[in-house]
C-alpha cells in the first residue's frame, strides 16, 4: 500500500477527531473503556505538541440502548431520544475519566443542526468553542439527539464532524471508525491511501451500515469529506482500533485514506450558506442566467427567473436551479415564493414599480449567493 502524505513537520493548528460508535464499544451498551483511555492518550499527546483538538463523539443512544437491555435500536424518535438521554452522561462520564489523568478537562457540547442553521446561532456556537479551547478543555460534541426531530437533526455524527470542522476552521477532521479506509471493491480490494477528487467512482465505492448502534457508513463519511475538503480541510478516514493511529497519519505510515482538501476553501459566510441549510425551496432560472451567476459571479435578477417551487419567505434560503432543474447554487432569497410569479422574467424597472419600497431588486444578491 502506498504510504500516506505527510502532513507537516509543524504540528497542525487545529484538528476534529470523530469517533463512531463501534470504536468506542465493545457491544450494544459496553463501552471500551481501554480504547477510550488510549485515545485521549494519543489526543493528550498532541495537545502537547500545541494541537488543539475537538471530539465528536458517538455512543449515547448505544450506551442507553444497553441500559435498557436493547438489542435493537428503536424505531420510535421519542424512544430514541430516551435512550440518548440515558446513555450521554455516562458517556462523558468515561470521558473525562480518560482526560483525567492527562490533566485535562472535557466539555459536553450538544447540538442540532438548527444550532448551525441560524446565523446568531451558528456565530454563538462558533463562539462557545473557541472559549472552550481558550480555556484549555477538550470539547466533546454529539448530536442532542434527545430533543433531535427529523427536521433538526444533522443524520450522523460524520456530518456533524464536518460541518464543525468547517465551522472552527480545522486544517484536519479524522473520521475514526472501525473502517480501515475507503476499499477499492472493484479494482485492488485495497484501501486507497489517497484521494485527490471525490467522483462519482469514488462514491459507488461507498456503502452504507449494518450495524444496530451506528449510523451511516462509508456513505456518510465520504458525503462528509466532501464537505470537509470543500472548506478546506483535509480528511483522514482510518480504524479507531489502530494503534497511535492520529500521530501515524499525521506522520504518514498510518494505514487509512487521506482526502485531499480544496485549493480554495470558501469564506465563512459562503460556508455557512452552502453546508449548514435546509433550503426552504428552490428558485428555477433560465439558461442566459446560469453562465452569468457561475461564471460572472453577478447577483440573481428577476429577469433571470422563471418560477419558483416550495414556500419561502423574504430572507430564506433556497436553492438555485437551471433549466435541467440541477441545483448548483444556493442563497439568500429577497423576495418570498408567492411575489415569484409577478416578478419572474421582468426587468428591473417593472420589479421597482411593483416593489418601490424595496432597497435591493435582486432577488439573490451576490453577497448571499454561493455555488455548489
Amino acid at each position: 500500500m502506498s504510504p500516506l502524505p505527510k502532513t507537516s513537520s509543524t504540528p497542525p493548528r487545529r484538528i476534529i477527531v470523530k469517533l463512531g460508535t463501534g470504536v468506542l464499544t465493545s457491544g450494544i451498551g459496553q463501552l471500551d473503556e481501554a480504547r477510550i483511555a488510549a485515545i485521549a492518550t494519543q489526543i493528550a499527546a498532541i495537545r502537547a505538541a500545541g494541537t488543539e483538538v475537538i471530539v465528536v463523539s458517538s455512543g449515547a443512544v448505544g450506551l442507553g440502548m444497553g441500559a435498557l437491555g436493547l438489542a435493537k435500536k428503536p424505531k420510535d424518535i421519542s424512544k430514541k431520544q430516551a435512550c440518548a438521554a440515558i446513555g450521554q452522561s455516562r458517556l462523558m462520564q468515561v470521558w473525562q475519566a480518560a482526560f483525567a489523568p492527562h490533566g485535562a478537562t472535557v466539555a459536553q457540547v450538544l447540538l442540532t443542526h438548527e444550532d448551525l442553521r441560524v446565523r446568531a446561532r451558528y456565530l454563538g456556537v462558533k463562539e462557545a468553542l473557541h472559549q472552550l479551547i481558550a480555556y484549555g478543555t477538550v470539547p466533546i460534541i454529539n448530536e442532542n439527539d434527545t430533543v433531535s426531530a427529523a427536521e433538526i437533526k444533522f443524520g450522523d455524527n460524520d456530518t456533524l464532524s464536518a460541518m464543525v470542522a468547517s465551522l472552527v476552521e480545522a486544517q484536519y477532521l479524522f473520521i475514526l471508525s472501525t473502517a480501515p479506509g475507503l476499499i477499492d471493491m472493484k479494482g485492488s480490494k485495497k484501501i486507497l491511501p489517497v484521494v485527490e477528487r471525490i467522483t462519482p467512482e469514488i462514491e459507488a465505492m461507498a456503502g452504507g451500515t449494518t450495524s444496530e448502534t451506528a449510523t451511516g457508513g462509508m456513505i456518510s463519511k465520504i458525503s462528509a469529506a466532501k464537505l470537509a475538503t470543500r472548506s478546506g480541510c483535509g480528511v483522514f478516514i482510518a480504524s479507531g482500533a489502530e494503534r497511535d493511529i492520529i500521530a501515524r497519519l499525521l506522520a504518514g505510515d498510518g494505514p487509512g485514506t487521506f482526502f485531499v482538501p480544496s485549493g480554495l476553501p470558501l469564506e465563512a459566510k459562503k460556508r455557512w450558506l452552502a453546508y449548514f441549510q435546509r433550503p426552504a425551496g428552490t428558485l428555477f432560472v433560465n439558461s442566459c442566467a446560469v453562465p452569468v451567476l457561475r461564471e460572472q459571479g453577478r447577483s440573481l435578477l428577476a429577469v433571470g427567473v422563471t418560477h419558483a417551487r416550495g414556500e419561502f419567505t423574504a430572507g430564506e434560503i433556497v436553492n438555485i436551479a437551471g433549466p435541467d432543474e440541477k441545483v448548483f447554487a444556493r442563497g439568500k432569497a429577497a423576495f418570498g415564493s408567492d411575489e415569484i410569479p409577478a416578478i419572474a422574467g421582468k426587468k428591473g424597472e417593472v420589479v421597482s414599480a411593483l416593489y418601490p419600497s424595496r432597497k435591493r431588486l435582486e432577488v439573490v444578491h451576490r453577497n448571499d449567493l454561493v455555488l455548489l
